[in-house]
């Protein structure tokens, strides 16, 4: 497992350089994005074993206060398992997932009644209802930009998108894969509110690992948003391995 554990930690290092600059600060790497688009984080430095002090941490939060980027750091407790203390004594919330990985091809399940289940391109009709799908699951919207981001990622063949379509087209469900090399994450994958319980997600889920697969894909990984979402996918055959912790100042009221 130590060996899966860090192809992860290569791929966390290698994903976010497609539209994000890298500013190192010692043991920590702060990941900027270049142009429009959902910020990026804080993660340990790729192949630092060294400690991790509060010291460390409130330089980064500094940096990311004066880019009006959101305080947040991201990482494995199992590969650093040192830097949680320095994050709690910086004064952030630290926020535990179950890291999941995909044992075989990953086992099937029944398309639900209703909608077809398929991948949706750059220029499919079906890619704004695609990439809204995950927003509204949280009651949100996507930014301005967002559906050409896609797009352009999609052609670049940085992301995958799948989605669970109703009969007139609209996406009720999706999710994506972001393959690096023989590594990808599946990653954002959403349903609005009023198609939640019927499988939808775990449908998509299913078709996002069958396309990564088709390419190639050697590792494909997750993180769960709690454990009863884990025993979901435990059902597409992925096991936890892991724990994913993500950091983040609480909202002020």
């Amino acid at each position: 497992m130590a060996r899966v554990l860090k192809r992860i930690e290569t791929y966390y290092d290698a994903v976010p350089r497609s539209s994000a600059r890298a500013e190192e600060f010692g043991p920590l790497t702060l990941f900027v994005r270049e142009g429009d688009g959902w910020p990026y984080y804080a993660r340990p430095a790729l192949g630092n074993g060294g400690e991790v002090s509060a010291s460390d941490v409130e330089r980064v939060r500094a940096r990311q206060r004066e880019l009006g980027a959101p305080e947040a750091f991201e990482w494995v407790a199992e590969t650093s398992p040192g830097l949680r203390a320095a994050v709690e004594a910086s004064g952030l919330t630290v926020h535990e997932h179950p890291l999941m990985v995909l044992e075989g091809d990953g086992l099937a399940v029944p398309e639900p009644g209703g909608v077809t289940v398929r991948m949706v391109g750059a220029g499919d009709p079906a890619l704004p209802s695609a990439v809204a799908a995950p927003y509204a699951a949280f009651g949100a919207e996507p930014s301005p930009g967002d559906v050409s981001r896609v797009a352009d990622r999609i052609t670049a063949g940085l992301t995958r998108v799948a989605a669970a379509l109703d009969a007139s087209g609209g996406a009720l469900s999706a999710g994506q894969h972001q393959p690096v090399g023989a590594v990808s994450e599946v990653v954002g994958v959403g349903t609005v509110p009023a198609a939640r319980r019927r499988g939808l997600g775990l449908a998509v889920t299913a078709a996002l690992v069958a396309d990564a697969r088709a390419r190639g894909v050697e590792l494909v990984f997750l993180s769960a948003s709690d454990a009863d979402v884990a025993r979901l996918y435990g059902r597409l055959g992925f096991r936890t391995v892991a724990t994913a912790l993500i950091a983040e100042a609480e909202a002020e009221a």
